[in-house]
């Protein structure tokens, strides 16, 4: 449900241009009008492709998830898998892809549970959670060079707890984590 309040506007765009260009995102600088001042002001906006996270839960009740290495943080996350969508391909493609890929895991049909935009202050994609349900090994990974991932089974039931001691702290995951319960609650 969008929020409709009278009293905040879209700022205009009064130009745009990039800033930089960098292999999987740009930077762009938005010259934008307060409404409510007329003042002008420049704003930087990351440029990202959409990307997609599987929760994908096997016939037992646990969850495929991956344990990477992750520069911003220089920890060892654990994390769903999940990756960039390619141009042309919906998250229902990308979702089993990227499962295959990253777990060698396949299952069921994907099935589109909602997004989340990343960062809407300075970032401009969203980012989707798919459901693959029976997930089983079914490949061999097939990692990018700058992946290195280990595969983990986690129950189900153990996720809250993993959220709340911050083993999962990864705001995108705890994001689609919760949102896969409010749909598995309607269900």
């Amino acid at each position: 449900m969008p929020i409709d309040n009278p009293n905040i506007q879209p700022w205009p765009l009064k130009g745009s241009e990039v800033a930089a260009d960098f292999r999987i995102f740009k930077v762009r600088s938005d010259h934008r009008t307060s409404p409510r001042t007329g003042d002008d002001h420049s704003f930087f906006v990351i440029e990202s492709v959409d990307w997609c996270n599987v929760v994908a839960l096997t016939a037992n009740d646990e969850l495929v998830m991956v344990e990477q290495y992750r520069q911003g943080t220089n920890l060892i996350e654990l994390e769903l898998p999940g990756g960039m969508i390619d141009p042309g391909e919906t998250p229902a493609e990308t979702a089993p892809r990227e499962l295959r890929e990253e777990t060698g895991y396949a299952g069921d049909a994907p099935e589109p549970i909602g997004y989340v935009y990343a960062n809407p202050a300075i970032m401009n994609n969203k980012v989707h959670t798919v459901m693959i349900r029976n997930a089983r090994l079914e490949h061999e990974t097939d990692l990018d060079d700058g992946e290195d991932v280990a595969t983990r089974l986690i129950p189900l039931a153990d996720i809250p707890g993993l959220i709340a001691d911050g083993t999962i702290s990864h705001s995108l995951m705890v994001a689609a984590l919760y949102r896969f319960q409010l749909w598995n609650a309607a269900r």
